[in-house]
């Protein structure tokens, strides 16, 4: 008895498809170059430092944030990162200075009120730190957390607002009014940093 095997069955391959080409990065290069962007932004700035009376703009924060916009990308997306960060360490700052007032009571450790700075900045400072655990903003922008902390005390602590009759008739109002002036000169600042890289007009350059 014999047996026939049968044909292996033919298996057909797919016809082969050609490699999709590689698509080339484009290649961008600056109009004008940086130094010169950099030398026009600050040019365009300082007549809101100098012309303005009492309410010249206090530029060393802006300087600030404006390094701070490079060191998150120097995109425009950064600027949905520094508003709102710097802006909410600014205000909780106006409150932790705030706050030492109502703790005036304390003993003092070595001089008069130290105690009620300590417990006042404790207190703020925990918190503050604490709540980046629930905003990402905070975590990917704590540069600009950060700095919204310590450009309020510099305000705060240099006198650096405007001279408003406000402040003298409600005294108890200096730190907000004092926040609120770092916010506005912070995010002029990060503006500033946005309209340099659009001095650059970046092009893109053809082969």
């Amino acid at each position: 008895m014999s047996t026939t095997l049968a044909p292996p069955p033919v298996v057909e391959k797919a016809p082969s498809r050609p490699a999709p080409p590689i698509k080339k990065e484009p290649v961008m290069k600056d109009t004008i170059p940086l130094w010169l962007a950099v030398a026009i932004t600050v040019a365009i700035s300082l007549p809101f430092g100098t012309y303005l009376g009492k309410y010249n703009f206090s530029l060393w924060i802006s300087f600030i944030c404006w390094a701070e916009y490079f060191a998150l990308g120097a995109k425009p997306a950064a600027l949905k990162i520094i508003f709102p960060a710097f802006a909410a360490s600014s205000i909780w700052t106006g409150f932790m200075v705030w706050l030492i007032n109502p703790l005036g009571g304390l003993p003092k450790i070595f001089a008069p009120g130290d105690l009620s700075v300590q417990v006042a900045f404790f207190i703020g400072v925990s918190i503050m730190v604490y709540c980046m655990k629930f905003f990402k903003t905070f975590q990917v922008g704590s540069l600009a957390y950060f700095n919204g902390m310590s450009m309020t005390l510099a305000v705060i602590f240099t006198g650096s607002t405007p001279k408003l009759d406000f402040i003298t008739a409600h005294p108890q109002s200096a730190t907000y009014i004092a926040a609120l002036w770092a916010i506005g000169m912070g995010w002029f600042g990060a503006i500033l940093g946005w309209l340099n890289v659009k001095l650059l007009f970046t092009r893109e350059v053809h082969d």
